[in-house]
């Protein structure tokens, strides 16, 4: 699921999980997704992880504040 689709749905909060350069273990993922969260992508940009959460968060930011209207 994309970022934009997942915040398209209203979620009543939103929390950022930037994982290390590897990325998730199938574990983590799975405890995050029993947790109720839902995993997104922002494609195929690979991003270091000093600047994903600042990029994400800008996204974030950006979305919600289009998607006000719905």
């Amino acid at each position: 699921m994309t970022l934009r689709s997942a915040l398209r749905k209203a979620p009543k909060s939103v929390a950022l999980l930037i994982g290390p350069e590897g990325g998730f273990t199938d574990q983590e993922l799975k405890l995050v997704c029993d947790a109720g969260a839902t995993p997104v992508s922002l494609g195929p940009r690979i991003l270091r992880t000093e600047t994903a959460a600042v990029v994400t968060a800008a996204l974030i930011l950006y979305e919600l504040e289009n998607t006000s209207s719905y």
